[in-house]
């Protein structure tokens, strides 16, 4: 039986494919003289048009990958979207970028919207599984419904995905001998919220690390991860007297730097700060950041791997790749102050 399909949604495919309306319509009736490549491209087309498929043709799924991120201001959210997206691409997968903003859809909205659209996979970074109190249950459908999932960076226990991560008790562990090395002893840790997981591991390993080095001051503050939350969480910090912020995002420490300006204390000659991720443009801030690199090409490819080798029926448990991280020093960090200078 043929299959009649809108004039309009013919041409709006054809055009997105490269290919004659003809060759479309023989495509959605399932004729035969489409090579699968064409087949493929003419279905996700389809799919990222957001047109619905011909009934004989909803079963199968669409060679389209859920990217969901938490936002794009901080710069290594587009850097991570870069490498996972480019690694789908050369795998012929098509990623639909879904990002959170306020007052727009929710994690779980895109989720319903993904499935909706017969997606292969979902790749979550910085989302709703890494907070403790945040709602899981879209997380728990996409498991019910055999959607090959993969996370990116630490995640709450019991959600069955996959993970990749750096290794955040390493990571705070280089920043804390770093520091402790230029002869700093009154450090501070300045992280996400308390019920993050990736903050609640650099808080495991900050505090074992300061009580075994005997810390005069090492207060913790968490904040929400943007420039105005570090401003205002490191301002409270600088009360205590600290020389040394080791900070969850960089996007944290350039608040923790405004705070100390802001206070009259200069970076690093007052208090050295360092960050994390290593985003771009790092080096060309003022100070240029010292701060923790994670490896995000390796582990962006990881990523795709995992998430492929479900797609391929490859029997893969539940498993976290942790990847090591790297200190990159800069200008941010130096010598603690002989006489430190209380905030003003």
């Amino acid at each position: 039986m043929t299959t009649r399909v809108p004039s309009r949604r013919l041409a709006d495919v054809a055009k997105k494919v490269g290919v004659s309306e003809a060759t479309v319509s023989r495509v959605l009736n399932g004729k035969a003289g489409v090579s699968d490549s064409t087949r493929e491209a003419v279905l996700t087309a389809l799919d990222v048009l957001g047109y619905e498929r011909p009934t004989q043709l909803r079963g199968e799924r669409a060679r389209l990958i859920g990217l969901v991120l938490p936002e794009l201001q901080n710069p290594i959210f587009p850097a991570l979207a870069e490498v996972i997206g480019g690694g789908l691409a050369q795998r012929g997968f098509t990623p639909v970028l879904c990002t959170r903003t306020a007052g727009g859809l929710s994690e779980a909205d895109y989720v319903s919207m993904l499935l909706d659209q017969h997606v292969s996979g979902v790749v979550f970074v910085g989302g709703h599984y890494a907070e403790q109190a945040a709602p899981h249950d879209h997380y728990r459908l996409l498991h019910n419904r055999g959607i090959p999932v993969v996370l990116f960076n630490a995640a709450i226990e019991n959600l069955d995905f996959p993970c990749v991560s750096t290794d955040d008790m390493t990571a705070a562990g280089q920043s804390f001998r770093h520091l402790a090395s230029l002869g700093h002893q009154r450090i501070g840790l300045l992280v996400g919220p308390e019920d993050h997981m990736p903050s609640r591991r650099k808080l495991a390993a900050f505090t074992g690390h300061a009580e075994r080095g005997g810390l005069e001051v090492a207060p913790v503050e968490h904040a929400l991860f943007s420039l105005e939350g570090g401003q205002a969480a490191a301002t409270r910090m600088l009360r205590h007297g600290v020389t040394g912020i080791i900070c969850g995002s960089d996007v944290l420490a350039l608040g923790a730097i405004r705070a100390a300006r802001r206070a009259g204390l200069t970076v690093p000659g007052d208090v050295s700060v360092v960050g994390y991720d290593d985003a771009w443009l790092m080096n060309c801030t003022d100070p240029p950041l010292t701060t923790v690199r994670q490896p995000i090409d390796s582990m962006g490819k990881a990523a795709v791997a995992m998430l492929v080798s479900q797609m391929d029926s490859v029997a893969f448990q539940k498993e976290e790749l942790l990847f090591e991280p790297e200190l990159v020093v800069r200008n941010s960090t130096g010598p603690a102050p002989d006489n430190p200078a209380p905030a003003g």
